[in-house]
């Protein structure tokens, strides 16, 4: 299976990402890969159903904040962090800084 669809790096927009990263359930997941590197899709620890977890790691990947990888019959998701810095350095730093701060469940 291959890789799923994502963004260029020159088609990646601030207002994608923002969106992406304003819901807490999204947020979340962020700070997960963050803290523990690449994920497999069903290893979020979210409290949502699986079909809702999709749709968040789908809005997530469109937005350019994550990258998907097939393998086999797993997939397996990770920050795009070096495209990010890139474009708006410094901005997932304020925002993971600014979800600890305000308790945002990990």
């Amino acid at each position: 299976m291959p890789n799923l669809d994502e963004p260029l790096l020159e088609a990646i927009d601030l207002p994608a990402v923002l969106h992406a990263l304003s819901d807490p359930t999204r947020l979340a997941v962020v700070r997960q890969i963050q803290a523990d590197g690449e994920r497999l899709c069903g290893a979020f620890e979210v409290g949502v159903a699986k079909s809702t977890l999709s749709q968040h790691l789908r809005v997530l990947r469109e937005a350019g904040v994550t990258r998907t990888r097939c393998r086999g019959n797993q997939r397996w998701v990770s920050l795009r962090r070096e495209d990010l810095d890139r474009l708006f350095p410094g901005l997932l730093d304020v925002v993971l800084s600014a979800a600890t701060r305000t308790d945002v469940p990990a």
